[in-house]
């Protein structure tokens, strides 16, 4: 994330119940950090406690998976965010740490990092339109299999077949 020299990333390694954080300036110094909970309060106070750097962007583990519902709560609150992909943070654990060893807070700093030198993460957006389109093609999906069951049913009652298998056949059938 290249950009003002103010300006800091907020990695973030989510839970379902709670969140640990770690700020990080251009220059990869850690100014701040802590671990909240993702209730209504927890989620309150981890605002306001990023407000102190206005201008700053979070930085989220798994934007697909765990940490989608606090990424949809941020953007909801006019946050910028980018999703930190998994193996990425994995990486920067292992080079910043000198061995794997996950903890949440070894988590939020490889997010952090990842977050501060790379360029071109994909950020963060709420796509109504795109969860409207997986729905449809979910119900295009089972309408096709609705159809593709109920034709082979008739196919079976024609037949004369109980379904439970392949029908008797007579050399008249056909």
């Amino acid at each position: 994330m290249s950009g003002t020299s103010d300006r800091v990333v907020i990695g973030m390694d989510p839970h379902k119940r709670s969140a640990t954080i770690e700020v990080m300036a251009g220059d990869e110094t850690v100014v701040g950090g802590g671990r909240f909970d993702t209730d209504r309060d927890g989620y309150t106070a981890m605002r306001k406690y990023a407000t102190q750097w206005p201008n700053r962007v979070w930085a989220i583990e798994g934007c697909q998976g765990i940490g989608r519902h606090i990424a949809n709560r941020l953007l909801a609150d006019g946050e910028q965010a980018v999703d930190v992909p998994p193996k990425l943070s994995a990486r920067a654990r292992v080079f910043a740490t000198g061995q794997g060893r996950k903890t949440d807070a070894t988590d939020a700093h490889s997010i952090a990092l990842g977050g501060t030198r790379m360029a071109g993460l994909r950020p963060v957006v709420n796509d109504e339109q795109l969860a409207l389109l997986r729905i449809l093609v979910d119900r295009r999906r089972s309408l096709g299999e609705d159809h593709t069951r109920m034709v082979s049913q008739l196919h079976d009652q024609r037949r004369g077949g109980d379904g439970g298998g392949p029908g008797r056949t007579t050399g008249n059938d056909y």
